[in-house]
């Protein structure tokens, strides 16, 4: 019966798949070219303290090696709002007028000379550091700490708030069709919370202190509640961002204080925890004073606080506290080798974070998105301006 069936009644000549895909990605690639060719290329351009401007730049074209990209998406990072206001992030001074933006996202609109991991099409997050790949700590996986790595929107060197962007593309990686351009974005503060998690060695069932509810703070708890770390502890003097910290999962919120002495917030947070003797692992997210001395009294005997925050050059610890105590105290900069476990870690589903956007502007509006990142008022948590 099937076969009469099948023999009355045709199918159709089944669609070739590759040739649809083939046309699509052709049409595509038009499209990008043309749409670079007609449109301009604009900047968000830092030229002194508290001189913020869209300017028309440049269309960047990409040199061997390298790509150009389409930005499609850029948080807003505490450093940059540092920057705007202050001139400088931790020992970085402006020194000339720069590009701003590191966390970003985007679509590959040109190839350079070379290339062939990547094609006109591709989505891809942008790791917004390039070392040299040659020195000691690059050759030993710490490329992270090589001390010529051209890190974008970091002094003297333009960061990726532009519409369009060229990029090593090593140091670019593809996204998935389920992770979106402002998830994408997300990726570079994701990459910071992983290896702050990495740093102080949090596992399974251990607990945790996080100072600081901010944008890195969260995402922190993101990836401790993802890993199965508890119970988890965290800080900050916003009740707003405390509730937003409960909503999201934290076992214990401690508003501060700030009339209260540090020694009296360590003793509070203690008190959150097992026979009140501390917490086994602390991540100090505010770059604060007084909330890094918190965090190391607040630590276990023999546990491990580590500075991820960016505050002073120069800040006052208590020092026999945690010398006589064993307490193990470490730094934190920026990340390694954590884009491709952040891509799959978004794209299986089981961490979400887009939750965390809270405002978008579109990108000639992007002087209001930084006033309202600055604007503790507004609520916001992490700011994007897209394209």
């Amino acid at each position: 019966m099937t076969e009469s069936l099948l023999t009355a009644n045709p199918a159709p000549a089944p669609v070739s798949t590759t040739t649809t895909t083939a046309a699509a990605t052709a049409a595509l690639v038009d499209t990008l070219v043309s749409a670079q060719q007609e449109q301009k290329n604009y900047g968000v351009l830092l030229s002194k303290v508290n001189d913020l401007q869209v300017v028309e730049i440049p269309v960047p074209t990409p040199a061997a090696g390298e790509v150009q990209v389409q930005v499609k998406a850029t948080g807003i990072c505490g450093s940059d709002v540092h920057l705007w206001k202050y001139g400088e992030i931790g020992i970085f001074p402006v020194t000339q007028p720069q590009l701003l933006g590191h966390e970003s996202a985007g679509i590959v609109t040109a190839i350079g000379e070379g290339v062939d991991d990547l094609k006109v099409g591709d989505r891809v997050a942008i790791e917004a550091g390039i070392p040299c790949s040659k020195c000691n700590q690059c050759m030993s996986g710490r490329y992270h700490l090589c001390p010529t790595v051209l890190f974008k929107s970091t002094p003297p060197y333009d960061g990726l708030l532009a519409n369009y962007i060229t990029h090593p593309s090593r140091w670019l990686h593809k996204i998935p069709d389920n992770i979106s351009y402002e998830e994408g974005a997300l990726l570079e503060p994701l990459s910071v919370a992983i290896a702050a998690v990495e740093r102080v060695g949090a596992q399974f069932g251990r607990s945790l202190l996080i100072t600081g509810a901010g944008p890195i703070g969260l995402m922190v708890l993101a990836v401790a509640k993802a890993v199965g770390i508890s119970p988890v502890i965290i800080t900050d003097v916003q009740p707003g961002r405390l509730e937003y910290a409960e909503k999201m999962g934290a076992d214990y919120t401690y508003q501060v204080n700030p009339k209260l002495s540090d020694v009296d917030i360590a003793r509070d947070i203690r008190a959150l925890t097992n026979n009140s003797e501390g917490v086994e692992y602390a991540l100090e997210c505010t770059g604060i004073e007084s909330s890094f001395r918190a965090a190391i009294m607040a630590t276990r005997d023999a546990g491990t606080c580590c500075l991820v925050g960016v505050g002073k050059n120069d800040q006052t610890l208590p020092v026999n506290n945690f010398a006589m105590r064993e307490v193990d105290i470490r730094g934190l900069f920026r990340y390694h080798h954590t884009y491709p476990r952040a891509i799959a870690l978004l794209a299986s589903g089981k961490l979400n974070v887009k939750h965390l956007i809270t405002h978008r502007f579109q990108f000639m509006d992007a002087l209001k998105a930084f006033e309202t990142a600055a604007d503790y008022s507004t609520g916001a948590i992490k700011v994007q301006i897209v394209n």
